[in-house]
């Protein structure tokens, strides 16, 4: 049986390379992540790749612009049969709402603060706040505009679930098994302790992809998160 708590992320260059990976991981994944490196290439083909082998999207596109515009991005997406869809928090409320009133949408997980980011990066942008308290706030404006969730890192995951209850999706990527490198990542955690605190999903991308086998790798997490 498929695991739906865990997302693989085709965060390669080549539509090939990213078949490959999602033939070879479908018996035991059922959601890969396109983000902005492989969809930029491709566009709406991968999208169709995917979805041609039985399996569903997380379209990953951080999308932030006028109310109007993303409205109209999100119900694209919704034609394209995306199962979820990443909007920035820091877009606004209107925008999120506008959001989240499009028919037949996929669902929506606003993005918090990157994890790549810390509170020294948050400084420069003029954020005086730390991160759990930037992110514990955007979470709660999600929240409030009618958002399916959020996308933060895996420490954020108790105080956003103590903050707005269970229900609410927690996307959780910067997932690192133990051993492995933390690359640019800069708020991580292993898979066990990110499904423990609470997570909906977790998104993993290095770790499987560039394993010597993906399956295995995959499988590895699976055993771990179980």
């Amino acid at each position: 049986m498929k695991n739906n708590k865990l997302i693989v992320a085709l965060d390669v260059d080549d539509i090939k390379e990213a078949e490959s990976l999602v033939d070879g991981l479908q018996s035991i994944v059922s959601i890969f992540k396109i983000g902005s490196r492989l969809f930029t290439a491709y566009g709406p083909e991968v999208i169709k790749m995917v979805n041609g082998k039985g399996c569903r999207v997380f379209l990953d596109l951080k999308y932030h612009d006028i109310p109007t515009v993303i409205a109209d991005s999100v119900r694209m997406a919704g034609r394209h049969d995306v199962f979820a869809l990443t909007l920035h928090t820091l877009g606004g409320r209107e925008m999120l709402e506008r959001s989240v009133s499009v028919e037949s949408r996929p669902l929506l997980w606003g993005v918090t603060v990157l994890t790549s980011m810390n509170n020294e990066d948050l400084k420069t942008m003029g954020v005086n706040r730390d991160v759990g308290e930037e992110v514990l706030s955007l979470a709660g404006l999600a929240r409030s505009a009618g958002m399916d969730g959020v996308v933060c890192s895996a420490r954020e995951i108790e105080a956003i679930r103590k903050e707005v209850g269970g229900q609410f999706m927690v996307v959780t990527p910067g997932i690192r098994p133990a051993g492995s490198a933390e690359d640019e990542q800069k708020r991580v955690m292993t898979p066990k302790q990110a499904i423990t605190k609470g997570a909906t999903y977790i998104v993993v991308g290095r770790p499987v992809i560039k394993a010597d086998n993906p399956h295995e790798a995959a499988e590895n997490i699976l055993r771990e998160i179980e």
